[in-house]
């Protein structure tokens, strides 16, 4: 410490050297002391250290001084409260000397301090009091209009120290000393105010301006009183409007007051909007600038109260955005041509100096800020897209001849913000469900696309870069939105497209864009439409492959793979000949993909167009072919183009054209098998893709020792920790059985012996399953030797058979057995000869009382999959066996003679049907497993074999549909569900007479059947569906509980498979949806369990269903939903039951994504249920299960937390900011909250619940 102390005493010594470098060096070695966290200066020290940096400040040398104000950053965190207030007051002082020098460095001294000061959530007070004190005295200086740069200066400090500090008042008013210090921080709030208003009529804009920035940071903490203070005075002073350019500032400030608190403006909008409208019609353009200003922030801040005014401020944004006063554009067709001579008409300009001149004109400004407004509407009113395209495009197409620049490229900016708004409705519902009324916009632009092409296609042409740039934006986002509206357009396009490609003075951008337009173009229109223009636009494309900039290339080469699909298209007849163009393509692209020095981009698109010139028109490179085919081999050595070349290779190895190959087979199959060893998935599996690709279409060239180097790899890839990996090397395996039958022999056994281990696999299934499938139909076909019929039978079904013995060490899973049973019967249908023999196998091991239950399972199922293709009606004694097995010990089974007996009787309806439902009929005790046996034909069987025996089933089903079992129920349900789909106009109505049946049951099966008539894909019911499915929705509103739990269920299938039936009835269904997420006290009850009392709430199944409808729609519907009431029932479902809040913090991450102005503007009610959740403390001697479920429950929550806190401008949330310094401040959320965002980080896509 005395060390420390005598260092800093001979250095401020040296400080008072008359020498400045001495000064200096000084200073800079006590900066390096403040910044060491060590140092601890003691009283004396302190007092004598901010003496001399204050005396320093006043320094003559200006090095000095700024090195003094450096200091007193770190010095703040080091030295006594008193001590900065000391500082704080000198400089304070020094802001209003005379001196300007001093001034400027005192201002730059108070930002340092107030970046400094410790943040309010450490409970310090040293922050409060010392910005109280800085407060008092900038007021001060505000108030005292002397000299207008002291008072922008202390704006300044008092802006900066607002926003940082904005906290201070919310911590202080949380914690201990908060009623005191609260309330002294209430009057300081308060003189703030005082202080900054009159500011407002300052003759000096400037101090106005800052004035401004400051009242919007204090808005967004300052208490309720003093907000309802500033907009009452607004409100009058606007009312009063004493001069122009006082309403113009106050107008500025309401602006900017919403743009940093929205979510308090509100309730003040319908006083504030009928006054800017007012001042709308006053002739005085910036005033008019800034009211559409204000209605943007409004549009875009306060969305929920703006909406009642709409149609108004649509209204004036339409009238002012053409407003023009000083241009006529009537006759400008003969005026286009005039202007161009005298660049602009500047000549014209100088005849008189009293006339109007263009300098005074700014009508754009209003143009411009209408422009905006426009913006903010469209892209935040989606309900409104029909209105928009009725009135606003219209408009916003006449006025793409905009003459002012700026205010053009808002114009179009505005129109692509509408043409984004029309393109979700393809994406989240899907295409074949969109139902004809959401494609009303879309017809309406593909009316007004000759309109706009005819706005623009002059422009394409002008000297403008900017223009050009913002008309190819506006036509790419138009091709996209409406693949194929331009087609017959092309015309009108094409030389604008080229002036710009081939204009000297097109900067790269410019090009960059067109050709990325013109790829889009060419992706989304038919070939025939580009014919007659290939001759124009392929040079100026094969100039740009050419060009220096390696961006301009690797477009180009994009847009010429694209061409060449256009000149040649292989899928269809095409007249057109392509020969005359490749000379133009070939020599530029061979040139890029030559070169090696070049950017990896541009070599991977070399080699992607490459593929595609050789895949189109190879037959037409004569000599060239081979030479280029040998470029591939060297870049398919290289590792980082192969994966590109393989995928190349690929694609040329599939044309039509029949490329010769030979040439680098022999050294380009080995590489290719080297590549299934390497360590990158995408790699492996393009090969795969190849080489399947090149034994179909090359088998006579290759030799079987390229065969084997490549089946010697296979074995490692088949494996269940990769099933796609392992699918498409078994379906290589079926191409190489089919086309190479020879070759098969030499599949190692090691091959063999991973696919078996993968049907005995828990995780086989879908598309692996069937790739197995097919290759051992495919093998048992080529006659191989050891792989016959019987052997691989034996080696399927060996697990099984050797599992009941006493030795067996192996247990497969039930997926495996359903595995097996699948290969057994596509083997048995590949060789219908050995197929009665092993079908009387499998009765004698079910008849057998010596097997195991695995093989007896194993036996049925593979009866199943067998009886489905095949008529089994030979085996007399399969029925009494079945239903013997339905008394079976056990479970599994009799499930697996239950699914046996209904798919046998898919491949005899005849014989099986009436039995099984004779069988039903009669015995009671087997329903179960009889029901679940029609639900397998029901499912599985055509709709024209089932017709004759519908009215006996229905009327058997609706005998059972009462039942007291929850499970029989449910089959139930199913079957009439599936069976309805049958007939579908005749057995829909009659689900619909159920309805009003008495019996709760019969009720709840009813509206479950209907669950199962809504599948993802369309079918011929939905159009009846769509019609009668509201009559069904009321049972939402059903006296028992457990039919509106099930209603809730076939709303939610609804919503998610086929949103379009539900879309409509919404406004009448979401009541009753609403209505089922509050919790109801007389659905709980306690139940006594011996000592102990036991909670049990009936209700929390329906709630639960309520909530994940109410995530479904999110996905499906947002555009219907009034999320504001939405959030209502949120914020409910945050304080419920460990479930519910569960799922309503996924809801509350996934709408932080979707609207999150909306949730900006809730968020104080938000963010209490999450705090009280991640601060809850679990009780000590709580069970280990409570303990998972709370730390489960916290974990939701701060993926909640770090979704909010990707909202933009939620920094500015004084609850959010406090929330945040709470968890930095607290090692266990903080620590949780890294580990959440790490996660997040791992993960590409947003997190997402499938509900269905």
């Amino acid at each position: 410490m005395a060390s420390v102390s005598y260092h800093i005493s001979s250095l401020l010594e040296k400080m008072t050297s008359t020498d400045k470098d001495f000064r200096f060096m000084a200073t800079n070695d006590l900066m390096m002391e403040l910044q060491k966290d060590s140092i601890k200066l003691d009283e004396d020290s302190e007092k004598k250290v901010v003496k001399m940096l204050l005396k320093l400040l006043e320094d003559k040398n200006g090095e000095v001084q700024n090195l003094a104000v450096k200091c007193l950053g770190p010095l703040v965190g080091k030295v006594k409260e008193y001590q900065v207030e000391t500082i704080v007051d000198t400089l304070c002082t020094n802001m209003l000397s005379d001196k300007e020098q001093l001034r400027d460095i005192s201002s730059i001294g108070l930002k340092t301090v107030i970046s400094e000061l410790p943040p309010a959530s450490t409970g310090s007070t040293m922050t409060a009091n010392v910005c109280k004190k800085i407060t008092a005295q900038l007021t001060g200086a505000i108030g005292k209009q002397e000299d207008v740069s002291v008072q922008l200066e202390a704006l300044d400090i008092l802006s900066d120290m607002l926003s940082r500090y904005q906290r201070i008042s919310l911590w202080q008013l949380c914690t201990a000393g908060g009623c005191i210090l609260g309330g002294t921080l209430y009057s300081f709030h308060s003189s703030i105010l005082n202080c900054l208003l009159p500011q407002l009529t300052s003759p000096r804009l400037a101090v106005r301006k800052r004035a401004i920035i400051a009242l919007g940071h204090l808005v967004l903490t300052c208490s309720g009183n003093i907000f309802s203070e500033l907009t009452e005075h607004l409100l009058a002073e606007l009312k009063k409007n004493e001069s122009t350019s006082t309403t113009r500032t106050y107008i500025q400030c309401v602006a900017g007051i919403s743009r940093q608190a929205g979510h308090r403006v509100g309730e003040h909008l319908e006083k504030i909007i009928p006054l800017i409208v007012q001042y709308c019609n006053v002739e005085d353009d910036e005033l008019r600038e800034y009211c559409f200003q204000a209605f943007e922030s409004f549009v875009r801040r306060c969305p929920k109260e703006i909406d009642p005014h709409i149609p108004n401020v649509m209204g004036l944004c339409l009238k002012y955005i053409t407003f023009d006063p000083n241009y006529n554009y009537d006759n400008e067709e003969e005026e286009e041509e005039e202007m161009m001579e005298t660049e602009n008409g500047e000549d014209e300009e100088q005849e008189s100096d009293d006339e109007y001149s263009d300098d005074d004109d700014i009508s754009w400004k209003v143009r411009r800020s209408a422009a905006k407004c426009l913006e903010a509407i469209v892209s935040s009113r989606h309900d409104l897209l029909q209105d928009f395209y009725k009135t606003l495009s219209p408009v916003l197409i006449s006025r793409f001849k905009e003459r002012e620049e700026n205010v053009k490229a808002d114009i179009f900016s505005a129109y692509i913000s509408l043409l984004k708004q029309t393109l979700p409705i393809q994406s989240w519902l899907h295409a074949s469900d969109a139902s004809g009324k959401d494609d009303v916009p879309m017809t309406m632009l593909q009316n007004q696309v000759p309109n706009i092409v005819k706005a623009l296609h002059k422009q394409l042409k002008e000297k403008s870069i900017k223009s050009r740039q913002g008309c190819f934006s506006l036509l790419t986002e138009l091709a996209n939105v409406l693949p194929g509206c331009l087609a017959d357009h092309i015309p009108a396009l094409v030389p604008g497209i080229i002036f710009s490609l081939a204009d000297k003075s097109s900067s790269s951008n410019m090009r960059i864009d067109t050709l990325s337009f013109l790829h889009v173009l060419l992706c989304n229109h038919q070939p025939e439409v580009f014919h007659p223009h290939i001759k124009s636009l392929l040079p100026p494309v094969v100039t740009c492959i050419g060009d220096p900039f390696y961006k301009i290339t690797s477009e180009a080469l994009l847009v010429t793979q694209q061409l060449v699909k256009v000149i040649r298209p292989l899928d269809k007849s095409c007249t057109f000949d392509a020969k005359p163009y490749v000379k133009d393509l070939f020599p530029g692209t061979l040139k890029r993909l030559k070169a090696a020095d070049i950017d990896q981009e541009v070599k991977e698109r070399a080699i992607s167009c490459m593929g595609q010139i050789i895949y189109n028109l190879g037959d037409h490179l004569s000599t060239d072919l081979q030479p280029t085919l040998k470029i591939f081999l060297e870049r398919l050595k290289n590792e980082i183009t192969r994966l590109t070349t393989v995928k190349a290779l690929t694609l040329i190895a599939s044309s039509p054209l029949k490329i010769d190959l030979r040439p680098i087979l022999g050294e380009g199959f080995p590489i290719l098998a080297s590549f299934l060893r390497k360590n990158q998935r995408a790699l492996k599996l393009s090969t795969l893709t190849a080489l399947d690709i090149l034994v179909k279409n090359y088998s006579d060239s290759l030799k079987p020792a390229m065969i084997e180097s490549v089946l010697t790899e296979l074995p490692a890839l088949i494996t269940e920790s990769d099933m796609h990996v392992s699918q498409v090397a078994i379906t290589f395996l079926t191409t190489l059985a089919k086309v190479c039958p020879s070759c098969i022999s030499k599949i190692s056994g090691s091959v063999l012996a991973e696919i078996f281990q993968l049907v005995h696999s828990p995780l086989l299934q879908g598309g692996a399953l069937n790739a197995i499938i097919d290759f051992f139909q495919a093998l048992v076909l080529t006659k191989t030797a050891t792989m016959g019929y019987s052997e691989l039978m034996k080696q399927l079904t060996a697990p099984i058979y050797s599992s009941g013995s006493a030795g067996a060490s192996v247990t497969l899973h039930k997926q495996a057995y359903y595995s097996v049973a699948k290969c057994v019967a596509a083997l048995s249908s590949a060789c219908p000869k050995e197929a009665s023999a092993i079908v009387n196998q499998f009765i004698q091991d079910v008849k057998n009382p010596k097997s195991s239950s695995a093989v007896k399972v194993l036996a049925f199922l593979s009866l199943a999959e067998m009886g489905r293709t095949m008529n089994l009606s030979a085996q007399r004694e399969l029925k009494t066996v079945i239903l013997e097995a339905f008394t079976s010990p056990s479970e599994e089974v009799k499930s697996a003679a239950s699914y046996a007996l209904g798919n046998i009787s898919v491949g005899n309806l005849k014989e099986y049907l009436p039995f099984m439902l004779k069988e039903i009929g009669s015995q009671p005790k087997r329903q179960y497993l009889l029901l679940h046996s029609l639900k397998e034909v029901i499912s599985s069987s055509p709709a024209d074999g089932l017709k004759p025996y519908v009215e006996d089933i229905w009327a058997l089903l609706f005998k059972h549909c009462e039942c007291t079992e929850e499970g029989t129920r449910n089959v139930v349900a199913e079957c009439l569900g599936k069976l309805t789909l049958v007939n579908p106009s005749e057995l829909l109505p009659r689900l619909k007479k159920q309805l009003s049946s008495g019996s709760p049951h019969a009720r709840s099966t009813v509206v479950t059947a209907v669950k199962f008539t809504i599948a993802d894909q369309p079918q011929p019911i939905d159009a009846l569906l769509k019609g009668c499915i509201g009559d069904f929705l009321k049972t939402l509103q059903d006296p028992d509980l457990n039919v509106r739990r099930v209603a809730l269920a076939m709303f939610n299938s609804a919503a998610h498979n086929k949103p379009s039936l539900i879309r409509d009835l919404l406004n009448a269904v979401l009541p009753s949806l609403y209505n089922e997420t509050k919790v109801r006290r007389e659905l709980i009850r306690e139940v006594e369990m011996g000592p102990f009392k036991h909670t049990v709430d009936d209700g929390l199944d329906v709630r639960k269903a309520a909530f994940e409808c109410m995530y479904t729609l999110l996905e499906s519907c947002l555009d219907r939903l009034d999320i504001y009431e939405y959030l209502n029932h949120v914020e409910d479902g945050l304080k419920d039951h460990y479930d519910i809040r569960m799922l309503t913090f996924i809801m509350l991450a996934r709408l932080s994504t979707l609207c999150p102005n909306t949730v900006l503007q809730r968020l104080e009610r938000l963010i209490e249920p999450l705090r009280a959740t991640c601060s809850t403390k679990v009780k000590a001697g709580s069970v280990k299960q409570e303990f998972e479920k709370q730390d489960e429950l916290k974990r939701s929550a701060m993926r909640a937390v770090a979704a909010l806190l990707t909202i933009p401008e939620v920094e500015k949330s004084p609850v959010m900011a406090e929330f945040s310094s709470q968890i930095r401040s607290n090692p266990e959320m903080a620590s949780l909250f890294e580990s959440i965002q790490k996660d997040s980080a791992s993960l590409p896509t947003s997190e997402s619940m499938d509900m269905s």
